[in-house]
């Protein structure tokens, strides 16, 4: 159980039997300032869809949680809640598993953004998560594949540029993704009209609205021209729903993310790559390799669209290891 002194709203009466606030019904007055939030990133700051949904989820959760310990505005809440909420996210109760860190990082981001724009907009007199850090989720390393193992699964999703229209369009689909570092939700967003061979450029349209400019390989773009050539208008005809998209699916419908994902997957099966391939692989080994070949990580950094260096600079770990891995085994006096 925890005590409540310097704002808290906490008491024994609002806690499970295990020392953590039960979940309840949130006040109309919680709901519509989490609704207030909500429309606030969506139109101010044009947060991606999945992001509001995640938001969305974090925010009931802590809203109901803000119910069973009986407070019922943000006005009430104290920082002593905030610990207390931040202590069950870490630990698990009210029904809850704990979360792992990464997830419990983004919770800990949406709260503290919910209460900063309460004290804003003047629905609490301050704001209890000021101190508040977030934890800090452990690095992990990108899985990149090896150049040979890109090559294995790119000659795996089809035969050459004479294939059929399916085939002709799953290569030219994972050489897309491996020629320009796109996300599957940016390529499969991508119209014929934003491709431009000539200029061996494309403009993706990446999270929050954001567009960029990045160049488009020269096996990328052969693969692409083909496709486009022979297999889309083929594709296209079928149903012509597909209107400008420029990747299509069986029907004529433009290819889902879901889609997109099985073409990948079967692909690494007849490469033999298996489960060690997921929809970021071929993003993860184009930033990977680029870095290995001696790019500077904030071009890297545009190529992928990260708002933030410190978001690439995860890759400059991989090619570290790399590094230590090839001195270790090729330098004469490496191991004593």
């Amino acid at each position: 159980m925890w005590a409540a002194d310097g704002g808290g709203a906490i008491d024994a009466a609002s806690t499970s039997p295990t020392g953590t606030a039960a979940e309840a019904e949130p006040s109309a007055e919680l709901r519509g300032a989490v609704r207030a939030y909500l429309d606030h990133l969506l139109v101010e700051r044009a947060l991606a869809r999945n992001t509001l949904a995640s938001y969305r989820r974090d925010l009931a959760r802590y809203t109901a949680w803000l119910a069973g310990a009986g407070v019922g505005t943000l006005a009430a809440v104290g920082p002593t809640d905030v610990s207390a909420f931040l202590a069950v996210l870490r630990e698990g109760g009210a029904g809850h598993p704990p979360l792992s860190a990464a997830s419990a990082a983004r919770t800990v981001s949406a709260v503290r953004g919910l209460h900063r724009f309460a004290a804003r907009e003047g629905l609490a007199p301050t704001d209890p998560t000021r101190d508040v850090r977030p934890p800090v989720p452990a690095r992990r390393l990108p899985k990149a594949l090896s150049v040979p193992e890109v090559e294995r699964l790119l000659d795996a999703a089809g035969p050459g540029p004479d294939a059929g229209p399916l085939a002709s369009r799953d290569r030219a689909l994972l050489e897309f993704l491996y020629g320009t570092g796109a996300r599957i939700s940016e390529a499969v967003g991508a119209a014929v009209d934003d491709l431009d061979l000539a200029g061996s450029t494309v403009v993706l349209h990446g999270k929050g609205g954001k567009t960029r400019l990045v160049p488009v390989g020269g096996y990328a773009c052969r693969a692409v021209a083909a496709y486009l050539t022979r297999a889309r208008p083929a594709l296209s005809v079928r149903t012509g729903d597909g209107h400008g998209a420029l990747f299509l699916n069986a029907r004529g419908g433009a290819l889902s993310r879901q889609s997109a994902w099985t073409i990948l997957r079967r692909a690494a099966d007849r490469a033999g790559l298996g489960g060690s391939v997921s929809p970021h692989t071929l993003r993860h080994s184009f930033a990977t390799h680029l870095l290995d070949g001696g790019a500077d990580v904030r071009v890297v950094q545009e190529l992928l669209g990260h708002a933030s260096v410190t978001t690439t600079q995860v890759y400059t770990l991989v090619t570290v290891d790399r590094l230590r891995e090839v001195y270790a085994t090729t330098h004469p006096r490496a191991r004593g």
